[in-house]
This record gives C-alpha cells, sequence and structure tokens, in this order.
C-alpha cells in the first residue's frame, strides 16, 4: 500500500488529536480506532470509516496487514504517518500501525421495536465518561435491549467511553433526548414500566419482578436523577446501603439493577 505520506503539522493529524483530547466539537460524531481490536470492531460492524492513517513499522503481524488493506478499501482517506507521529496521535502504547476515525452508528427513536420483554437503561444527565462506558458494557453483557441519554453530559464518542466500554458503544443501540419529558412520553407510549434508582423510599431491588417491559432510570454522579422524571408517580428502586455510605458508584448500582432485572426477565431467580 502507498498512501500519501503526511506530517504531525498536517490538518488530519490535528483531527484525531482533537478527538483524543476531547477538545473541539466532534459535528461528524467520530471516534478513534487504534490497534487491531478496535479496527476490527469497527469492520465487524460496518461503521463508515472516514480516516485511515498506516505506519507500516509498527505493524508487527500479518494480521495487522490484512486489516489495514480492509480499512483502506473502505475509507474516504488514508494517509501514511511516521513511527513518531503514529505514537503521538495513539493513546496505547502499540497500536499496531493502525488508527483510524470512525463514524459512530445512529439509531433513530421510531425505528426501533420491542418485544413483550424488554430492558432498558436511561442515564440522566451522567457526567463522567468512565461511568458512562462501563454502564454501556455492562449493558452488553446483560442483553438489555437499549441505552436511553437524557440530559447529556458526555459524549459517546468521547475515548474514554470507547475505552471503558471495551467498544460496545458503537454496539449497543442507544438514542438521546434533549427533553426529557420527550423521553417519558416515549417510554410511556410503549408501555414500559419505569423505576428511579434512588435509595429514598425505595423498595429493595430485589423484590420487584421487572415482567414485561422495563425501564431502569439512573442519574448523574454529583445531583442524581433530575426533577421531571419525580413528576410521573414512577416507583422508586433502591440497593440497600447497610454501612454508613449512603450510596454506591452509579455504574456499580445500575449493574446490580440491570442483572437482577435480567434474572427475572429470564427466569433465573429461584422460585
Amino acid at each position: 500500500m502507498e498512501f500519501q505520506q503526511i506530517s504531525m503539522s498536517h490538518p488530519a493529524v490535528k483531527d484525531v488529536l482533537a478527538i483524543q483530547n476531547n477538545t473541539a466539537p466532534n459535528r461528524f460524531g467520530l471516534f478513534v480506532a487504534e490497534g487491531l481490536w478496535a479496527a476490527k470492531v469497527a469492520l465487524d460492524t460496518g461503521l463508515r470509516i472516514d480516516t485511515f492513517y498506516w505506519c507500516q513499522e509498527l505493524a508487527h503481524s500479518d494480521e495487522a496487514g490484512k486489516r489495514a488493506h480492509e480499512l483502506a478499501d473502505r475509507a474516504r482517506r488514508t494517509f501514511q504517518v511516521s513511527e513518531k507521529t503514529m505514537a503521538r496521535m495513539a493513546e496505547r502504547g502499540n497500536p499496531d500501525g493502525i488508527v483510524a476515525t470512525v463514524e459512530m452508528p445512529h439509531w433513530h427513536p421510531d425505528a426501533i421495536e420491542f418485544g413483550d420483554s424488554a430492558l432498558v437503561l436511561v442515564t440522566d444527565g451522567i457526567e463522567i465518561p468512565g461511568n458512562l462506558g462501563t454502564l454501556i458494557r455492562t449493558l452488553d453483557a446483560c442483553k438489555a435491549d437499549l441505552l436511553i441519554l437524557t440530559n447529556r453530559r458526555t459524549r459517546m464518542s468521547h475515548p474514554k467511553v470507547l475505552r471503558a466500554s471495551q467498544g460496545m458503544s458503537v454496539r449497543v443501540p442507544h438514542i438521546e433526548f434533549e427533553d426529557t419529558g420527550e423521553a417519558i412520553s416515549w417510554l410511556q407510549k410503549r408501555h414500559f414500566t419505569v423505576y428511579l434508582a434512588d435509595t429514598d423510599e425505595s423498595v429493595n431491588y430485589r423484590r420487584l419482578d421487572y415482567a414485561g417491559r422495563t425501564a431502569l432510570v439512573v442519574g448523574s454522579e454529583r445531583y442524581g436523577i433530575t426533577k421531571p422524571w419525580y413528576q410521573h408517580s414512577f416507583r422508586r428502586v433502591g440497593v440497600p446501603m447497610l454501612g454508613y455510605a449512603d450510596s454506591l458508584n452509579v455504574s456499580v448500582s445500575a449493574s446490580l439493577l440491570l442483572y437482577e432485572a435480567r434474572a427475572h426477565q429470564d427466569g433465573w431467580s429461584a422460585s
């Protein structure tokens, strides 16, 4: 493969750094895929490859060459970079000579369908990218149907979301509502039972049956769930706090709730 050689000062390199450092608007919703693992995720999911950057000197396997050819065939544009430039662009220590910018997938709310039983997580105002990524990884692990974001504080294309989710942020279906009321209406029209994760005046999470279509709402790390969710008489579900601390990390508590709901829906619970 012979591509145009570019240096550190090239605008295409600066585009990657802006995404990696989250320092500029990302209007095309691109994320940075680096190394064989990320390249395979992008290729297997059929995502649009915007730009492919190749450094043959850092490719230490036949697999890297194979993936490089596949990325080059599908990319809008391709460049060759030096080892020094590749090291500057990549977050990980050994990117296998492969870096690409890839478009995040998009799901439209009206196109999403559910069966009689479904499991949805709503993240309301989650601020820390690592927490959001961990939640997405859990959603994939327990085979949840959808992630809904309200009062979004971090982008799905944030590099820390991608890393913390182990790439599942491009596989787990997700939609976003700018207005919380629209998200609530969307769930109600689809006959979801909505539970708010809250330790105050809550039902023990082991005592609900989660039958049918269930939506679990978790709030931000600092402020919890926003007021609009409390204006609809939704029940509160909580994890008992038996020590001095009054709450769990949001990704930990959501994991407990999601797996409990999945256990009930799939019949794992003892009769």
